[in-house]
């Protein structure tokens, strides 16, 4: 009997370990075990300190609109965590307690598409620089989540594409970062952070069956089936932006023609309204115009919303999602990209996927990438908790 108990107790860490925070009644339902028998055992892991009550902004209301359930989550002040985020313009670097709370952030220009060296240097630069900030002693880190803007080979942990990110491509980020931090790394694609960030600590939260959008310098998808993150056999799903779209259009970056990449990704807007916005237009300029009237960008956004509305119309027809949360800097104009979206799904998908289906702009903005990489070593690394979970049931 003893040995069952302790086996629950790790049930249930793990359980609040991975989904961030969560209620006793979820914990109930992920595990299988009874209420009374949750009961117990949370009470025990909170007075062994491993896990603590939690009630704040973030709480959500009941399922019928009532006061918030209490959420679990782990002790925020056993350990900390990084978060290191190589997007196309900069490299962000973060620091923050289990609770997935940042502590301190910093960032740095450099062109990480083609100089994974500099940009492996930086990062570390950048670590020290938050840690000091933060005060966090190295010897509390648990370990660092990374996130790259490419698709990564989940069996090796490189990038999985020689056209995006070739600076990167052959480079083992893993042990690199590994020997360069002297912690556990985890390294996983930019999209997949955001639905992981999403799920856990955003829109998603609640969702089983969800598909997170990212639109913003590249296009991609981050998918969780059954409340988990899928990443396919070779760590390639969810790369919508490389989705047929027209056979005769223009020729993508990945070699061939018409993907929604050539569409709807910054380069393909700002293309269309440079020529009427002069050429300095950012994808920010282009959000802030919409967001002001601005009828071509506010048409550009339209026609956009209306093809990725198509793509995720097929994701519909696919998996069935319950809940579709659109990321990235261009969901930032709201209803102008999310009402389109909506009525390309309605047409598109068949109607008993698209009468399920919520289309929502993510509750995270441009931090969801890096809070995914805090996120990812919280749920996937075992150093601290885990060992400290082992202890205390032996007693």
């Amino acid at each position: 009997m003893s040995s069952l108990r302790e086996l629950n107790r790790l049930r249930v860490l793990e359980t609040v370990r991975e989904r961030g925070s969560v209620s006793r009644a979820d914990i109930a339902r992920h595990t299988g075990l009874a209420r009374s028998t949750i009961s117990n055992l949370v009470s025990e892991l909170q007075r062994d300190g491993l896990v603590v009550e939690r009630g704040d902004e973030r709480d959500v209301a009941g399922p019928r609109g009532g006061r918030p359930p209490v959420l679990l989550t782990l002790d925020p002040t056993a350990g900390a965590v990084l978060g290191l985020q190589f997007d196309h313009p900069v490299v962000r670097v973060a620091v923050a307690d289990l609770d997935h709370r940042i502590l301190a952030e910093a960032e740095r220009e450099l062109n990480v598409d083609r100089d994974a060296a500099a940009c492996l240097e930086a990062a570390v630069e950048l670590v020290e620089d938050v840690l000091t900030r933060a005060g966090v002693d190295r010897a509390s880190l648990i370990g660092a989540g990374v996130g790259l803007a490419a698709p990564i080979d989940t069996a090796t942990g490189t990038v999985g594409s020689s056209t995006i990110m070739p600076g990167w491509v052959g480079l083992e980020v893993v042990d690199e970062l590994e020997r360069l931090l002297g912690l556990p790394v985890y390294v996983d694609n930019d999209a997949n952070l955001g639905a992981l960030a999403e799920l856990v600590l955003g829109a998603g939260r609640g969702a089983s069956e969800m598909a997170y959008v990212m639109l913003a310098e590249g296009i991609g998808a981050g998918l969780v089936l059954g409340g988990r993150l899928y990443r396919g056999s070779g760590g390639t799903a969810g790369e919508i932006g490389h989705v047929l779209v027209d056979a005769q259009g223009p020729i993508c970056r990945c070699g061939n023609r018409g993907c929604l990449e050539t569409y709807a990704a910054a380069g393909a807007l700002l293309e269309l309204l440079r020529p009427s916005h002069g050429p300095d237009l950012t994808l920010e300029g282009l959000v802030d115009l919409a967001v002001a009237g601005d009828p071509a960008c506010k048409r550009v956004i339209d026609d956009v919303a209306r093809i990725v509305g198509g793509v995720v119309a097929a994701l519909c027809n696919q998996f069935n999602p319950e809940r579709i949360v659109v990321g990235g800097k261009l969901s930032e104009v709201g209803e102008l990209l999310l009402a389109p979206m909506r009525e390309s799904v309605r047409r598109y998908a068949i109607p008993a996927a698209a009468e399920r289906v919520e289309v929502v702009t993510g509750a995270l903005g441009e931090r969801a990438e890096l809070l995914g990489a805090l996120v990812l070593v919280v749920a996937q690394s075992d150093r601290a908790f885990l060992g400290r979970a082992r202890t205390a049931v032996g007693r």
